[in-house]
């Protein structure tokens, strides 16, 4: 997995790949955003729902602990081996929504996590137990790690994917 030297390396990577994702999105006609052209494989839609529904989560995990709830994770009535249904509410949740309105929320949801990291200790982000959330699996992982798999690693992956999608579909 990739290491960051300094909190601001790890925003400019977030921010860097989030750009190269989305941009990917601006040929992309809003006709043609639930098209599958491959049983099992995402749909420009799809994918991009994903992505917020985990930079949402990430926000509500240390939101919630910071108010002292116990944060459920995944998410409330999620188990780890259950992403399909997860994947699905995020789906459900901006149903109905245009790619324009999606870019802009997740623009906005990069901006948001952009702050909320640039306001973390070196020591919440870096260091193992930073945050409760962030000790829920027997990995015990430090936040930035949590953040780099739900952020810089699918943006990557993704936005293969929808590269691919594109070429397939000749957009």
């Amino acid at each position: 997995m990739q290491e960051y030297t300094s909190k601001e390396a790890f925003i400019t990577e977030i921010e860097k790949r989030a750009n190269l994702f989305i941009k990917e999105y601006e040929d992309i006609k809003e006709e043609d955003k639930d098209v599958r052209l491959v049983e099992g494989e995402r749909t420009p839609f799809e994918n991009l729902a994903y992505q917020l529904g985990w930079l949402g989560l990430i926000q509500h995990w240390e939101e919630s602990e910071l108010d002292g709830e116990a944060v459920a994770m995944p998410a409330p009535g999620i188990k780890w081996n259950q992403m399909g249904p997860l994947h699905e509410q995020f789906y459900v949740e901006h149903r109905g929504k245009s790619l324009a309105e999606m870019t802009k929320l997740f623009n906005n949801a990069i901006e948001t996590n952009s702050q909320w990291l640039a306001n973390l200790s070196d020591d919440v982000l870096f260091k193992p137990g930073g945050r409760k959330w962030a000790q829920s699996t027997s990995s015990n992982w430090p936040v930035w790690k949590w953040v780099h798999i739900n952020t810089v690693a699918p943006f990557k992956s993704f936005r293969t994917k929808v590269r691919k999608w594109k070429k397939q579909y000749a957009v």
